[in-house]
């Protein structure tokens, strides 16, 4: 199953995924209408044929250290940015185990120093901290963060992946 370029079509798809997903996270249609129209080559898909979409990546140029509320528009992508952020990648439990979520890393990281960025950056949730770990992201702690965080939860880490 092959990732491919989302578009505005798939957005019911991306919601019933993310509905599924994110149970303890959940975000309006509108933050992922809006991911798309404003980085549209940040956002994929991953088709399941012949019924629809296993999975999905939302992702954006951002400001470092500074990571967007859960459910808030961001109005426009940050010019300058300073991370490449990974707002989700998200995969049905039917879709997971093949390499597609690696996969995923790997087209994000290729994205990201392509275009030059410093890093790339992320809030885990769902206990995702070592699936990330064992794609060189390690963890930031810094109390700055702790009020963005808490907008997803207690255990939610902010993770950094430098770029050299």
């Amino acid at each position: 199953m092959p990732w491919r370029a989302m578009e505005p079509d798939h957005l019911p798809g991306v919601r019933g995924i993310a509905d599924r997903v994110h149970l303890n996270y959940p975000e309006d249609e509108a933050v992922f209408s809006e991911r798309l129209e404003l980085y549209p080559e940040g956002c994929f898909v991953l088709e399941r044929a012949p019924d629809g979409l296993a999975g999905y990546i939302i992702s954006h140029p951002w400001h470092f250290k500074k990571p967007p509320a859960l459910n808030v528009l961001l109005g426009a992508v940050a010019e300058p940015a300073s991370t490449y952020y990974i707002h989700d990648i998200a995969l049905l439990p039917e879709a997971r185990s093949n390499g597609s979520a690696s996969e995923a890393v790997l087209k994000l990281v290729r994205h990201a120093k392509k275009a030059r960025f410093p890093n790339l950056s992320l809030v885990a949730v769902n206990n995702s901290v070592k699936f990330w770990e064992g794609h060189a992201f390690r963890t930031l702690d810094d109390a700055d963060l702790n009020e963005k965080l808490a907008s997803y939860d207690a255990r939610a880490k902010y993770m950094v992946l430098e770029l050299t």
